[in-house]
């Protein structure tokens, strides 16, 4: 029918998931009188799962404050400081928040990504995510996710990398919260394994975020990876390093330390 708007169904699902949360800032200067065309942001609007908040830094400057300090945005400085700045100097702010019902769709993500181009295309400026702990500038916004009419998962997922000890590394990552499904944790990562482990959390990424459900106990197989690798879930939601519940992929020994 004319003005349908394109379902994003999520092929693996199965129930056992959580409800999807949904944050988002945006800064900037914003006009938010003009209504939101439907199809031009393949958006059904914001329903009544998803509360919009607007914020002017010189009545709240506790929210701006709360936005814009801390080590992670400490972090956001370093890696993107010219969009950073743009955001400090920005006088208004708009937040998206909410908990969707986990469901065989996506759909509840295509409106959120639509609403988020609108609002750029209204004033704003760039596009805060703590739960991956990314931030992005309009254009990269428009590039990176709303240029295709299809979800890549990868771009709202991120994959962290620490040192564990001398030798091996930390791959965990943040994000799959808005997806109602558990980040994933592997520790001891050694050089051997680097690839084969990206590739392995890159495709729990899609799989989950499609629906799909990791069974506490789950086995991995997968080729360039030694067998024994154990999926357990563990956490909550408060754990800092993830804002999420995770799988941790567990080998005995040294089964991926090399």
């Amino acid at each position: 029918m004319p003005g349908e708007l394109t379902s994003w169904p999520r092929p693996h699902f199965a129930p056992g998931g959580g409800n999807p949360l949904v944050f988002y800032a945006l800064f900037g200067t914003f006009n938010l009188n003009p209504p939101m065309s439907r199809s031009k942001y393949r958006s059904a609007g914001p329903g009544e799962w998803l509360e919009v908040m607007h914020y002017e830094r010189a009545k709240h400057p506790e929210v701006f404050a709360d936005f814009q300090s801390g080590p992670m945005w400490e972090l956001l400085k370093r890696d993107s400081p010219l969009t950073a700045a743009k955001a400090e100097q920005s006088p208004q702010a708009v937040a998206l928040q909410g908990e969707a019902t986990d469901s065989n769709t996506l759909d509840y993500f295509r409106d959120t990504i639509g609403i988020v181009t609108w609002l750029l295309d209204a004033g704003g400026i760039a596009v805060y995510d703590p739960q991956m702990l990314w931030l992005w500038s309009a254009d990269e916004w428009r590039d990176e996710v709303f240029a295709s009419e299809d979800l890549d998962p990868q771009a709202h997922t991120v994959i962290l990398v620490s040192d564990d000890d001398r030798h091996t590394r930390w791959l965990h990552t943040r994000g799959m919260r808005k997806f109602g499904r558990p980040d994933i944790s592997v520790h001891g990562v050694g050089p051997t394994f680097m690839d084969a482990v990206t590739q392995l959390i890159e495709r729990f990424i899609d799989y989950q975020a499609n629906g799909g459900v990791i069974p506490d106990g789950e086995e991995v197989r997968m080729t360039g990876l030694p067998p024994g690798g154990v999926c357990h879930r563990l956490g909550t939601v408060d754990d800092p390093d993830f804002n999420n519940v995770h799988v941790e992929i567990e080998w005995e020994a040294e089964g991926i330390g090399r």
